[in-house]
């Protein structure tokens, strides 16, 4: 996912070009409607899976 979904986070908004909604929708419309036990890889931290991230992530 890069920078986009991490373990129990989302990528960083706050920077230049950085949109909070823009972030949110493509979560929401791209990544969560992938299967629950597909693993996320994120580009910093420790790996994930959708399951988690839908069920334990606070930005979402």
């Amino acid at each position: 996912s890069g920078d986009t979904l991490f373990s129990g986070s989302i990528g960083r908004t706050d920077l230049w070009g950085g949109d909070p909604y823009k972030i949110i929708k493509s979560i929401k419309e791209r990544l969560l409607k992938l299967d629950d036990d597909t693993v996320v890889i994120p580009g910093h931290g420790e790996n994930t899976k959708i399951y988690n991230e839908k069920k334990f992530n606070p930005f979402l």
